[in-house]
């Protein structure tokens, strides 16, 4: 069965989300058992939809972890397994959020960068990583708007508790329970804790935050919700 790989990722601009036409560039994951410094991944100033916001202020925190405020959706019957092995993932459900996406497979640009989504729907999953379900972090990256909003618009609302389902192509499906939604300013984006090793499946879904900077076209925050294998969905 496959472990997690080390992805290393650029704490400066760290992944896909950014609203307008284009697509932000996001950094460069380097598939690797040891620590790399990749290099900066240019990005690409984008034109925010009318429902971001337009006001440039101070920086938040360098991260901010949202506290529980409503009781999570009841969990659907699951069967208890340790990990699963390998199979791509085709759908995401998030309930509390009202998700329901498609997903597409996200590699690698020529020059190293992760791929993005070419729109605001579907979210797409790093293909070079563990699928959701086996041992490890595995990454699934959205827009929060891009001429509209898009497939993580919501996932700010996300809280502890709630559950996140991922359907994958051999008809099993993982379901997560979040255990933590928090941002970071994207230079001091956490890498490791992020993309490192770990010794059980884990989820990843990523996307900008914070406030939209008219200065420099960009959100000045990533949204990161970390989740946890609890089961499959019977």
């Amino acid at each position: 069965m496959m472990l997690a790989v080390l992805l290393l990722v650029t704490a400066a601009t760290a992944i896909a989300g950014c609203s307008g036409r284009k697509a932000a560039v996001v950094a460069h994951p380097v598939v690797t058992t040891s620590p790399v410094t990749p290099r900066l991944a240019a990005s690409t100033p984008v034109t925010p939809s009318a429902s971001a916001s337009t006001t440039t202020r101070v920086a938040s925190p360098a991260a901010t972890t949202a506290a529980v405020a409503s009781a999570p959706l009841p969990v659907p019957p699951l069967a208890q397994v340790d990990h699963l092995a390998r199979s791509s993932p085709v759908r995401l459900q998030i309930a509390a959020i009202g998700v329901d996406s498609s997903l597409m497979g996200l590699g690698l640009r020529s020059d190293g960068s992760l791929q993005v989504p070419p729109g605001g729907f579907p979210a797409g999953w790093y293909t070079g990583g563990p699928t959701p379900g086996e041992r490890g972090p595995a990454v699934i990256a959205g827009h929060v708007d891009m001429n509209g909003p898009g497939v993580f618009y919501r996932l700010q609302d996300l809280r502890p508790g709630d559950w996140v389902m991922v359907t994958r192509a051999d008809g099993s499906r993982p379901v997560f329970r979040v255990t933590q939604v928090s941002r970071y300013l994207k230079n001091q984006f956490p890498t490791k804790l992020v993309y490192g090793n770990i010794n059980h499946p884990g989820l990843r879904l990523i996307t900008c935050g914070g406030t939209f900077n008219v200065q420099t076209g960009h959100y000045e925050e990533n949204l990161v919700v970390f989740a946890d294998l609890i089961g499959t969905a019977l």
